[in-house]
């Protein structure tokens, strides 16, 4: 019987990851929180302003709720990654990258902890 050797991270580091990427969803809730607020809430009621500028401050504020949805869409994504990263810990398989099976380097994973590509080849990806 041949023993197969398994590239991983050690427990410990898996739990220093598990620790960052769970703070790292935390920061990310709470913005996406601030985003969900800004597009449920209209701020200031434009009845209350000049009828010459209330036409352009509409325009602005369909402008800014289209923003402040994109920028939320774009936290729940990086939150379902960093969510996915966490089952990987679980699974111990983080930080192997998907493509050459070897070890992603802690400084790329400390960056972007959801990563699942070594840099080289993220970079081969892209060609």
């Amino acid at each position: 019987m041949v023993k197969q050797s398994t590239v991983r991270y050690s427990d410990e580091e898996l739990e220093e990851f598990k620790t960052l990427i769970e703070s790292k969803i935390a920061e990310a809730k709470r913005g996406m929180e601030v985003y969900m607020d800004a597009c449920n809430n209209s701020g200031n009621d434009t009845m209350e302003t000049a009828p010459t500028f209330k036409g352009l401050e509409e325009g602005s504020q369909v402008l800014s709720k289209e923003e402040n949805s994109r920028l939320a869409s774009r936290l729940e994504k990086y939150i379902n990654n960093l969510e996915a990263a966490l089952v990987r810990i679980e699974n111990k398989t983080y930080g192997v990258c998907r493509v050459t099976g070897q070890l992603i380097p802690k400084e790329r994973l400390r960056s972007v902890p959801h990563a699942t590509l070594s840099f080289d080849a993220k970079v081969n990806e892209k060609k």
